[in-house]
């Protein structure tokens, strides 16, 4: 006989917040697109920014990170990654880059 299981699972909503040198990289990224795309780079910031609430829900979800104490979210349909971090009851956006750039920047590979 069949009976209905509840499974409760807890999730804590963490806080998401934008490091400056994210900020930076998502205007720059954006600035570059809309010389020739404003729409596609207007799509882009949306995605970007939806995609980093995903790691506040779920803050082991990216792969562990390049840069020791961060993880990695790899956007699967646009060449981007978010490295973030953990702090507390916050996820911090470090860094918003294409996957063709070097990161960590040469001489930054510990933090």
């Amino acid at each position: 006989m069949y009976h209905d299981a509840h499974v409760y699972i807890h999730i804590i909503k963490r806080r998401v917040r934008w490091l400056r040198g994210a900020l930076r990289n998502l205007d720059q990224g954006a600035s570059y697109i809309a010389q020739d795309n404003p729409k596609a780079a207007a799509k882009l910031v949306c995605h970007l920014r939806d995609s980093a609430l995903l790691p506040g829900g779920q803050p082991n979800l990216g792969r562990p990170g390049r840069i020791p104490g961060t993880r990695e979210l790899v956007l699967s349909n646009i060449p981007y990654i978010l490295p973030y971090r953990v702090r507390n009851d916050t996820v911090e956006i470090l860094r918003v880059f294409h996957t063709a750039r070097q990161w960590p920047p040469k001489g930054n590979e510990h933090g």
